[in-house]
């Protein structure tokens, strides 16, 4: 990785998109192994747009950026808006040479690259399990609480071979009364001012960097040490959640651990623990 200033001077209008400006920071990656990168104005889903991409043989690494996402989903099928020019909005295909059963991984593994961008652009983040992007910080109500900084959505994709879509969105130049909830925040109201650009490759790189370590370990999570760096990027281990479940089942209790499948383990006081793989979890002090 190359080291470089993050912030923008303060005259400088950060919903602007410069394609030199990308481009001049695009070449000073070393090493990125990356496809074409297409910028659109406005796009339903980049999701979608890349699904459709890989069903006709797009390389890995091939990536879709969108100044504005009219579409967008989160888990859940949770709507993900975002002003234009006010975030970022983009998705990475993959095609890792793992068996399947280990791409339950790649949701994980995309939030390590958030987390290893923010850290780029001078922000510390940790992720809620799986991949919600989070931050302690000072609410609207002065209080402070984990604040969402973004999301990641994967998909599954048949047909050129399998490949994965890996949907991100990072709230950038969010002001307070443009963030969706209380619950949001934006690398702007946490005191970064930083260009969409420099987000996107520094997102672009680290993505791939631990999708291809992954990859390159054959999908050993022990022995490359990802399992390890995700236990100490996740702030849900330690803390009391709510899980809810596909089929409207409630599972209460501490997150312990992460096990080497992704899953989310879960002392519910109730015997062994649990090991949840599917759900949406609710740090039991904030709701997002």
């Amino acid at each position: 990785m190359t080291s470089e200033p993050a912030a923008s001077s303060p005259e400088h209008d950060v919903r602007h998109w410069s394609d030199e400006r990308f481009l001049h920071h695009l070449d000073r990656v070393d090493g990125i192994h990356r496809g074409p990168v297409v910028v659109v104005e406005s796009t339903g889903s980049t999701n979608a747009d890349v699904a459709d991409q890989a069903t006709q043989g797009a390389p890995a690494g091939f990536t879709v950026v969108a100044h504005e996402q009219v579409s967008g989903r989160g888990r859940l099928d949770r709507q993900w808006v975002s002003p234009p020019g006010a975030g970022v909005a983009m998705s990475i295909l993959v095609r890792p040479n793992v068996p399947l059963s280990g791409w339950g991984w790649l949701p994980l593994l995309a939030g390590l690259g958030v987390v290893a961008a923010c850290a780029d652009v001078g922000l510390t983040v940790t992720l809620k399990w799986p991949n919600d992007v989070i931050i302690e910080s000072i609410g609207p109500d002065g209080r402070p609480g984990p604040r969402k900084l973004g999301g990641i959505l994967v998909e599954r994709v048949e047909g050129d071979g399998t490949a994965g879509v890996i949907g991100i969105g990072v709230n950038v130049d969010l002001t307070r009364d443009e963030c969706p909830t209380q619950m949001a925040t934006s690398l702007r109201l946490e005191g970064v001012s930083v260009e969409r650009e420099l987000v996107v490759v520094r997102i672009l790189d680290w993505v791939m960097t631990v999708v291809e370590q992954w990859a390159a370990s054959g999908g050993d999570v022990h022995g490359s040490g990802i399992l390890d760096s995700y236990r100490t990027a996740c702030s849900t281990i330690g803390q009391g959640i709510r899980v809810e479940r596909p089929g409207g089942l409630v599972v209460t209790g501490i997150a312990v651990d992460i096990d080497p499948s992704g899953g989310l383990v879960v002392d519910s006081g109730d015997g062994e623990p649990l090991v949840i793989t599917a759900g949406d979890v609710v740090h039991v002090r904030a709701e997002f």
